[in-house]
């Protein structure tokens, strides 16, 4: 038997590198699902099968296309088509089990689409009917409301990052901050990241040292430093990235949203939502287990729904949330009048808030007509963990109409707002929102009725905000008398200054006990330049927890000859 030659060995090794490693390369890189239920796998059976067959030679690519010489020159153009597909009963299988893969996409996502299960996607979620009142509690303090908004948190976060200078040299805050109700407070956590590739290198020994948390009310960032650093992050190279990580510890999994959160005690995890089909082979996905990934040793745990810890805060996605609500809104009636007649149609408002209620976050939004309007009929609850759904018919502009008019109040300082939540406030369904400057910095509390959005209320604090919104509601006839927060008190006033803040004008008096109250000095309170020391006036006030001013919502001038 001759020995083989050279070139025929470097053909066949050529083969087996195409046929089986580049197959194994690619899915080290793309990472798909080994799962019948992705269309990713399909794809990549798909691609397997056209690696293989060209490595076997049973596709002749090069018969694709063939170059030309014509007048205008070199032209490349489609060549014998029935050439590509080798004669002989293996290429015939190969290519029509090629082919089969391929259909499987198409056909499987047009029975599997609401045409033919309208009434499966539409039962995914129960919705329950609530009320407003028994389930929403006066708001006595607005304490519990996630009003920041991600792009604000990644301001502050930075800013905090920026001040730690052994840290900032070689990380970076991740953009994908989290909401989470942290030993009973709203917060905004995300994890840092590195900063390339040379940076991973230089500290991989060593992990990512810790996370930035900030306050959603109070506006405040801080760096956590954890005890042991992250292994795995999505910024990690190889196999401590965290996706490569995942993949291959749970290689059958569908991964949805992945998280970053802590616990009560502040140690670190990524919540991975993993997602199964309800409806045929793809349709309406919808998360079915969870893994709670240790991104310092590397362990995983898989839970079912049911037994998902109640620290953990987001496992639903609040975008899932809203599409699983629209799929009920819009196909309950069916496929046929989800398309023409949409009769009982309805559909959530393109956004969402957060609430804490009961050691959970919760999404907000409203639910509209699908013949939209400016209004909303109504709003539901959806929790981040349980995915339990709660709606309520409450009747009123939808929330971009009223951020359109918390922004109208202050048009000419160009605030943003953001997208709000709902409180109640002396039995009043009420917006409430940040308003924010051109460097997304907080700089207003807004409240805005929902019955009748043209009320709108403004105060640098939520309580100030609260007082000024209940005296409108006052004014209104609307009765406040178990509402009303705001302090009352007669002072003689021992001490009168001014200041200058970002453009504004305050007044700061000093009774005798000591204690400073501040008024804001414009068109509606431009009275407050007849008070002089010794004077005796009524101050209606909420405290400021940071500072420890009062803020005078209204006062009552002494009359004359006192």
């Amino acid at each position: 038997m001759k020995k083989a030659s050279a070139r025929t060995i470097g053909k066949v090794a050529l083969r087996v590198f195409i046929a089986v490693l580049l197959p194994l390369l690619v899915y080290y890189v793309y990472l798909p699902p080994m799962n019948p239920a992705s269309r990713d796998f399909w794809l990549f059976l798909v691609f397997v099968c056209l690696v293989v067959g060209f490595a076997l030679r049973i596709y002749d690519f090069r018969s694709l296309f063939r170059v030309e010489q014509t007048e205008k020159g070199t032209e490349l153009k489609l060549g014998d088509r029935k050439k590509f597909f080798r004669k002989g009963r293996v290429s015939h299988v190969f290519t029509w089990v090629t082919l089969l893969l391929l259909a499987v996409i198409p056909i499987g996502s047009l029975i599997s689409s609401p045409v033919f299960h309208a009434a499966g996607y539409a039962g995914v979620i129960t919705v329950k009917d609530e009320d407003f009142m028994t389930d929403m509690p006066e708001t006595d303090q607005i304490s519990n409301i996630a009003l920041m908004d991600t792009d604000s948190a990644r301001i502050l976060g930075s800013r905090q990052l920026g001040e730690l200078a052994g840290v900032v040299s070689q990380y970076v805050v991740s953009e994908n901050y989290t909401q989470i109700n942290y030993q009973g407070h709203p917060m905004k956590v995300a994890n840092l990241e590195y900063d390339g590739f040379i940076k991973w290198f230089t500290n991989r020994k060593e992990g990512i040292p810790g996370y930035i948390m900030v306050d959603a009310v109070g506006n405040t960032a801080s760096y956590k430093e954890l005890s042991e650093g992250m292994q795995y992050a999505e910024s990690a190279y190889f196999g401590k990235d965290l996706s490569r990580a995942l993949r291959f510890a749970y290689p059958t999994k569908i991964f949805d949203n992945i998280s970053f959160e802590v616990d009560e005690t502040g140690k670190a995890y990524y919540i991975v939502s993993c997602a199964s089909p309800r409806v045929g082979l793809f349709g309406a996905m919808d998360i079915s287990e969870v893994i709670i990934f240790d991104p310092v040793s590397g362990s995983g745990t898989l839970y079912p729904l049911s037994e998902v810890p109640s620290w953990v805060d987001i496992v639903f996605d609040g975008y899932l949330a809203c599409e699983k609500y629209d799929w009920y809104g819009t196909l309950s009636g069916g496929f046929i009048n989800s398309v023409i007649g949409n009769k009982g149609c309805k559909e959530t408002t393109a956004d969402f808030g957060y609430l804490m209620l009961e050691d959970d976050v919760w999404y907000f939004t409203g639910v509209t007509s699908v013949t939209a309007d400016a209004s909303n009929i109504g709003f539901i609850l959806s929790c981040a963990r349980t995915g339990e759904y709660k709606f309520y018919p409450v009747i009123g502009a939808e929330e971009y109409s009223a951020m359109g008019a918390a922004e109208g109040e202050v048009q000419e300082k160009g605030y943003e707002a953001s997208f709000p939540a709902l409180i109640n406030i002396a039995g009043e369904p009420t917006y409430i929102m940040v308003l924010k400057d051109q460097n997304g910095l907080v700089k207003l509390y807004a409240l805005v009725n929902v019955e009748q959005y043209s009320m709108v209320a403004t105060g640098e604090t939520q309580a100030e905000a609260k007082a000024a919104y209940l005296k409108l509601l006052a004014q209104s006839g609307v009765d406040i008398s178990d509402s009303d927060s705001t302090l009352e008190k007669t002072v003689v006033i021992q001490e009168k200054q001014y200041a200058q803040m970002a453009g504004a004008t305050y007044v700061y008096l000093t009774d005798e006990d000591g204690a400073v109250f501040r008024i804001e000095f414009n068109e509606k309170n431009e009275t407050v330049i007849f008070l002089a020391v010794g004077d005796t006036v009524v101050l209606r006030y909420t405290e400021d927890a940071t500072t420890g001013i009062y803020r005078v919502s209204e006062f009552v001038l002494p009359e004359k000859g006192e």
